[in-house]
């Protein structure tokens, strides 16, 4: 199973993402509307920091202008097809890392374990289940809703980069998505050549087990060293180790909807027994069950305001029966969660 390092690294103490990752958005404006510095000066963005490796913004402002975009281009799949263009060099040293990695399976752990070089509030990581892998993608504040185009740009870049970099004709089993479906999925099914789910509890990406771990090439520790080194110094001094109930929530948000939660199967993923799990997080006054209770109280608001159908809102929570899955919610409050 993947160890703690491979799901969740130093999480940013404010919600902020580089601002060079808006480059790709920005050209594609610039080509089709001559609004471009209208409307990122609207979201508190100059265009002289976009060539500015260390410069950020917060995260909410680039979900926002992401999502307006799209609007303005009357393009819904914008970030799907933004991400199936994008390129290892687009993202930096990260993608780069990616690219040169020697199979699918170190490639998306890495990104699973830097990609908060690039952006903040955020849970990604890789788990094992069963003859397949899945990468887990998801920002942690719903209060940054709609962010659709950021999630179908994530898919899309992560499903091209990983057919750039080992195999043309790769496609993932199944690519998941939290928010609802759009009115046409087609043009996105055509872009990720795989079955697509929506309202889902989090964004995932599922490869089969003997395509994420063939080998494709020779790894250059050398450069891999390099480039490891180079993301450290981007991330800087801000960051901080996560916390075990950052940790823990990480890995319900990558599970939930997904695979049965237990004390165990989280206390593995973290290297510990369930017994040290639990009393550990009963030090800090938490429990498994009440961060799981309150970990579907907030999707099941968000989800409730998308108006998603009650049963795909059970589905995406864990609960394979409805009227259980209401019974449950009806005890759900903040005080109690």
């Amino acid at each position: 199973m993947a160890a703690a390092p491979d799901f969740i690294t130093r999480m940013p103490a404010i919600a902020s993402i580089r601002v060079s990752v808006l480059m790709p958005l920005v050209q594609e404006i610039d080509r089709r509307s001559g609004k471009t510095d209208l409307l990122l000066a609207s979201h508190g963005i100059l265009r002289g920091q976009l060539t500015d490796p260390y410069a950020v913004t917060p995260m909410a402002r680039y979900i926002a202008l992401f999502e307006e975009a799209a609007s303005i281009l009357g393009e819904p799949h914008l970030g799907a097809r933004l991400g199936s263009a994008t390129k290892p060099a687009d993202i930096g040293p990260m993608g780069v890392l990616f690219s040169i990695s020697p199979s699918i399976k170190a490639g998306f752990r890495r990104m699973a374990k830097f990609v908060n070089a690039v952006q903040g509030a955020t849970q990604s990581g890789m788990i094992e289940d069963g003859e397949a892998y899945v990468w887990s993608y998801r920002l942690t504040d719903p209060a940054m809703w709609p962010r659709r185009q950021d999630s179908e740009f994530s898919m899309a870049a992560l499903v091209e980069l990983a057919r750039s970099s080992f195999h043309r004709g790769w496609s993932p089993l199944e690519v998941h998505f939290e928010h609802a479906g759009p009115r046409d999925p087609a043009p996105l099914e055509r872009i990720l050549r795989a079955p697509l789910r929506f309202g889902q509890s989090s964004n995932r990406i599922v490869i089969a087990r003997d395509a994420a771990e063939k080998i494709h090439r020779i790894e250059d520790v050398g450069l891999t060293a390099m480039l490891e080194r180079h993301i450290a110094d981007i991330v800087g001094d801000t960051d901080h180790e996560p916390t075990l109930a950052e940790k823990v929530s990480a890995l319900i948000g990558i599970y939930l909807g997904h695979r049965p939660i237990s004390a165990s199967a989280l206390a593995t993923e973290l290297g510990m027994s369930a017994r040290t799990l639990q009393r550990r997080l009963a030090e800090q006054g938490l429990s498994l069950r009440g961060m799981v209770r309150e970990h579907r109280r907030l999707l099941m608001e968000q989800k409730l305001a998308e108006h998603m159908p009650k049963a795909r809102i059970a589905e995406a929570l864990g609960y394979a029966d409805g009227t259980v899955f209401w019974r449950a919610s009806r005890g759900w409050s903040p005080d109690k969660a």
